[in-house]
Formats: C-alpha cells, structure tokens, sequence
C-alpha cells in the first residue's frame, strides 16, 4: 500500500469523525428545541421579553446554529481537507 493511499485513509478518518461531531452537536441543539416544544409548551411560551418567547428565542438559535456548522464544515474543507486531497494528490503522481 502506497504512502498516498493510507494519507487518504486518514484523510477519510479525521473527515468523518468531523462530520459525527458537528452532526452530533446539531442532533442535541434540534433535539433539545423539539423536545422542549413537544413536551414542555408552558416553558417554550413564556415570555423572555414582550413579544418574545423562549420557544422563538431557541428556534433562533436552533437555525443560526445549523449555520454556524455548516460553515464551520465549509471552512474546515476549504482550509484542510483541499489541500490535504492536493498534497496525496501530489504524492500520488510523483509515485507513477
């Protein structure tokens, strides 16, 4: 087995280790907003401010969250994970 190929392999691994974490932080903030909603309606109705309530207020920050993953996904692959397929890439090439 060639140098690029178990690059590659770890390459995959730190990718999909990523990818479990920020789909498990999402699957926590998505599921703590509809479980509360689900089974705790007089909670998710008060009021934090006039015309604000805790439900709207979590909703929010269930969708910037979802946001702030992605991006910090499309960053990760645009700062590591190209360059990372660049380099094994290159390696591969100088191989042949």
């Amino acid at each position: 087995m060639g140098k690029h190929v178990a690059a590659l392999e770890q390459l995959s691994k730190k990718r999909s280790r990523l990818a479990l974490l920020l789909t498990a932080v999402l699957l926590c903030v998505f599921g703590t907003f509809i479980v509360l909603i689900a089974f705790n309606k007089p909670l998710a109705g008060q009021l934090v401010k006039p015309g604000l309530s805790l439900g709207i207020l979590l909703g929010i920050t269930t969708f910037l969250t979802v946001w702030v993953i992605t991006l910090i996904y499309v960053y990760w692959s645009n700062t590591y994970y190209d360059q990372a397929i660049v380099r094994i890439k290159e390696m591969r090439s100088h191989k042949e």
